[in-house]
């Protein structure tokens, strides 16, 4: 077994002599296995064992366990207590999604305050399988099965590495019983509980009792699937770097791509958009303007033969404004009202110039409602605000968004940052100027 690991680590260049590494040791046969191993390899390592206060006297044992072996092979050994189930309950998720994402997070904080190069875990080829199957009862698409990648990088993680990829767990145990090591075992993993138990303890067996060799063939199918992963993705980039440069695609390019749901599959699953939701999508991309789909963060939306994603913003609430002031009205924007004692004209689109004889206090800013009408200065006759914006072109997602400020006979005074009222504007008569200006928070 050694030997293998030690040529998978060359092969996939995980690790460097002169790097040092933090091992995630449970206690468990495959955790022993990667730190005696790496030890073997002669790898700078120290270990990081969580106790998640679980399993009772059991989980006292493994942490019991990891001490003493750490202890015996001069391993400097990094612990951590978490109350889970406190934490699953606070944030609304699974005990076992909670133990993750505890002990990852513990990890690359860990891994940044002593200087560590990565992380490396135990997972095993039988780890990858189990992987795959459970990403194809859940339904995915080319990314769920490649399996678990040897190296991975994000910011939430850091660089998680697993050398034990290339084997088996039937060749770690085989490997440990030769050298003498003991391990413990963590008893949940017998029970089918939950998703990847019931692989484990059921699927896995039937599977090899129809072809025994369907491990080794589901393990060739994960390492073809990576190589057809690296064509996918060189196909795909290019024109996934154009859409997401501005997050809109026409619909008319889509369609000429080679496959309208991949892109639309690689581009909205990062925004929480369901597979089905995306097919749906899919499905329906001759709608008409005005059709739109939600994730809990995003909008796709088809506006005049695009396709726009933006983020979704709480609705705005309405504001009172009494009197000429300062107001903040969002954690990013102020909203600045003041009297000039002279005609005052600014011609820039984040002001609007009001003869203050024709404006009745207070105001209101609240966000544009169907129905609006207003008189837009420059034009004759009254227009609704929405075929205002749609005549400038104004995409979809920022018409919705769009902020009006009305007197207190709800007269539109304003459209902010696009267009004043023609009845109330600075004219030759005007005497005092009502300035009102839509700011940046951080403008002086």
């Amino acid at each position: 077994m050694l030997n293998k690991v030690r040529h998978f680590i060359q092969q996939q260049q995980l690790l460097d002599h002169h790097g040092l590494y933090l091992v995630a040791l449970s206690g468990g046969a495959d955790s022993v296995a990667l730190l005696r191993s790496l030890l073997m390899l002669n790898y700078q390592v120290e270990a990081v064992h969580c106790n998640f206060h679980l399993r009772g006297k059991e989980s006292d044992r493994d942490q019991q366990f990891v001490e003493q072996l750490c202890n015996e092979l001069s391993v400097k050994l990094h612990l951590a207590h978490f109350d889970t189930r406190i934490y699953a309950e606070i944030h609304h998720v699974s005990i076992e999604m909670a133990a993750r994402e505890l002990r990852y997070h513990y990890f690359e904080q860990l891994r940044r305050d002593i200087d560590a190069t990565a992380v490396c875990v135990a997972h095993h080829r039988d780890d990858n399988v189990e992987t795959l199957l459970i990403n194809l009862l859940r339904g995915t698409g080319i990314h769920g099965l490649t399996g678990i990648h040897p190296k991975r990088e994000n910011q939430q993680q850091g660089i998680i590495i697993r050398p034990l990829l290339c084997v088996s767990r039937k060749e770690i145990e085989a490997w440990l019983s030769q050298i003498g090591q003991s391990y413990v075992t963590d008893s949940t993993n017998l029970i089918d509980d939950i998703v990847r138990n019931k692989v484990r303890l059921h699927l896995i067996p039937l599977l090899l009792q129809i072809n025994p060799s369907a491990i080794d063939n589901l393990q060739t199918t994960i390492l073809f699937m990576g190589e057809a992963e690296r064509v996918y993705d060189a196909s795909m980039q290019p024109m996934l770097s154009k859409i997401k440069a501005d997050n809109t695609i026409a619909i008319t390019e889509l369609m000429q791509t080679p496959s309208p749901l991949c892109l639309l599959f690689e581009w909205l699953t990062d925004y929480g958009f369901s597979s089905a939701m995306i097919q749906q999508i899919a499905a329906h991309l001759d709608a008409q303007t005005g059709r739109f789909w939600q994730s809990a963060t995003h909008e796709l939306c088809i506006d005049r033969g695009r396709l726009l994603l933006s983020p979704i913003e709480p609705s705005f609430p309405e504001m009172r404004i009494p009197e000429p002031g300062v107001y903040v009205i969002q954690h990013h924007l102020k909203f600045r009202v003041s009297l000039q004692d002279q005609p005052t004209v600014v011609r820039r689109s984040d002001c609007a110039c009001l003869d203050a004889s024709k404006v009745k206090f207070p105001l209101t800013i609240r966000a544009a409602k169907k129905g609006d009408r207003f008189v837009p200065f420059g034009m004759k006759g009254s227009r609704l605000v929405s075929d205002f914006l749609t005549d400038q072109k104004v995409p979809l997602p920022e018409k919705r968004k769009q902020l009006v400020v009305t007197d207190a006979d709800e007269h539109i005074l304003w459209i902010v940052n696009r267009r004043p009222a023609a009845p109330c504007c600075v004219s030759a008569d005007t005497q005092q100027t009502l300035l009102l200006k839509m700011e940046e928070q951080d403008a002086l």
